[in-house]
């Protein structure tokens, strides 16, 4: 099987051309993600054909559980298609089909070479049965640093948030808001500094926890200014991680939930930056880096 590996702010995934190829992609994940006896890797992006897109990616965790969507997956997965030439496309504009939907990425060319990519994340959702979060397993929400003017704009009942509400873990209260950027969000901000927080212990018990049927992306946020947030990320299904786009995303649409930030935002992961836009209605706007790291083969048995 021949992969290219890939990453975006750090983010690190596998990339195959799947198109004629019949596999257990979620076994091969595991494999080719192990950091010791695989490539090493967050996880596995498969290229399939499309009869609505013009490609359809695939993604795998490094635990072998697939996802709907990723956001640094999908900015290096557009490059690799198109120079591997698993398709043809007569400008920088690809429509992929993913588990969210079909997104447009937009390639960005730098000295000849693709070396960002922007991509139209979709209309956020931000009602707890469609991220989806069991409430009853949390304490009640808190609204007061809720902004009532962006959620009647979108024509959202705050009963129907996941806002600010309490999760009880290691003797500890954390207040929780969900996000859905086609794959299931919560943000904590906090008052002390990420870095010093012990992401390993309770991250894993945020993901599992009972509130969440599909499991959830966990992050917890540094708001620095109205441009700028920290963050780091306990990802679903692959522990650390150093960039999580859709989570990004995510953080954003929250910290305007809270009047925070701004439309434009920068994000701060432990692999880069990201650039959010969301004008509080419409179709969340991702950009960030793509880098190449290597080519060559990997058996599949």
């Amino acid at each position: 099987m021949k992969f290219t590996k890939m990453h975006g702010a750090g983010n690190d995934y596998v990339f195959v051309d799947g198109t004629n190829i019949i596999a257990d992609w979620s076994e091969v994940a595991s494999r080719v993600s192990d950091r010791h006896f695989g490539i090493g890797s967050d996880g596995l992006i498969v290229a399939v054909n499309s009869t609505s897109a013009d490609i359809r990616m695939r993604m795998w965790n490094a635990d072998g559980s697939e996802s709907e969507m990723c956001g640094n997956g999908i900015r290096c997965f557009a490059k690799f298609v198109v120079e591997k030439n698993i398709i043809s496309v007569s400008s920088n504009l690809l429509h992929v089909e993913t588990g969210a939907g079909i997104l447009p990425v937009t390639l960005i060319n730098q000295k000849g070479k693709v070396l960002r990519a922007k991509v139209e994340m979709g209309i956020p959702s931000l009602r707890s049965d469609e991220i989806p979060i069991n409430k009853k397993a949390l304490q009640p929400n808190d609204y007061a640093f809720l902004d009532e003017s962006l959620i009647d704009g979108m024509g959202i009942d705050r009963e129907s948030l996941v806002f600010d509400a309490g999760i009880t873990l290691e003797h500890q209260i954390y207040k929780l808001t969900g996000v859905s950027t086609g794959n299931p969000h919560v943000t904590c901000f906090l008052d002390t500094p990420v870095n010093d927080f012990s992401l390993d212990i309770i991250g894993p018990l945020v993901e599992y926890h009972e509130a969440f049927p599909n499991r959830v992306n966990f992050h917890i946020v540094n708001v620095i200014d109205r441009k700028r947030v920290r963050t780091r990320t306990w990802e679903r299904g692959s522990g650390q991680t150093l960039a999580c786009a859709t989570g990004a995303t995510a953080i954003v649409v929250a910290a305007r939930l809270h009047n925070f930030v701004d439309n434009a935002v920068i994000v701060e992961v432990p692999g880069g930056e990201l650039i959010i836009n969301w004008d509080g209605r419409g179709s969340a706007l991702m950009e960030g880096p793509i880098a190449e790291v290597f080519s060559g083969d990997f058996p599949l048995e």
